[in-house]
């Protein structure tokens, strides 16, 4: 059974999220602050865990960087904080995706089935993914769409891996600058929209609404496979 912490002050807010999640199978555990998180997740790992960003007692950011200091454990934020700079913050420190209160218990639940799906990320030893009609071929760094070649730069590449590989995760700008790019690079947002049009108007059947490569503004990109 999947083990899903939810980690919130609102006593409301846990008690129909741990009674929606009962009800679909998912065993839940809940914690009011960010200490009681932190120690419950020492002694019992949880499969996922929803987060709210306003702890009484810790930052969720914080709580968010802790956590993923010590595993990858995919961390859903559940926030009244609207702000995109606070949900930049919270996807740089580690989360993994982001909901706004207040929100439907549909989005929720999908967005948690993604996560789950993708808890064992595609690994350096598996050779292809498939979406549409591309194929990408991980292990010859080859990328063909209807059985044709394409034509891929080294940055292009690098970002199309980094992508596919985290597959229906939500990555924040800074993340993907850093990754491919590398440091100092964190706040060239328009190297990124770049390479994301040059990807999509090779790998998207329509580039101009596209469907695998999506960008959620002022936030960052997401691949849906």
């Amino acid at each position: 059974m999947t083990k899903i912490m939810v980690v919130d002050d609102e006593p409301q807010i846990v008690r129909a999220l741990a009674i929606n999640l009962r009800a679909r199978g998912y065993e839940v555990t809940t914690a009011a602050d960010g200490v009681e998180a932190l120690a419950m997740a020492d002694i019992a790992p949880p499969d996922i865990v929803i987060l709210d960003l306003g702890l009484p007692d810790l930052d969720g950011v914080d709580v968010i960087a802790q956590l993923r200091a010590r595993s990858a454990v995919p961390i859903l934020v559940l926030s009244g904080r609207s702000d995109s700079a606070d949900k930049v913050d919270a996807l740089d420190a580690g989360a993994d995706d982001y909901v706004t209160k207040p929100f439907g218990m549909d989005e929720l639940l999908a967005r948690l089935r993604v996560m789950l799906r993708r808890t064992t990320p595609i690994e350096a030893g598996e050779d292809a993914v498939e979406f549409g009609s591309v194929r990408v071929d991980l292990a010859a760094t080859r990328a063909t769409v209807d059985g044709v070649e394409v034509r891929l730069t080294p940055t292009e590449w690098h970002l199309l891996e980094v992508l596919v590989r985290n597959p229906g995760r939500l990555m924040s700008q800074r993340q993907l600058l850093t990754e491919v790019w590398g440091p100092g690079y964190e706040t060239a947002h328009g190297n990124l929209r770049l390479y994301m049009a040059q990807l999509r108007r090779k790998l998207e059947s329509d580039p101009a609404r596209p469907v695998h490569f999506r960008n959620e503004p002022g936030m960052g990109y997401r691949f849906e496979p």
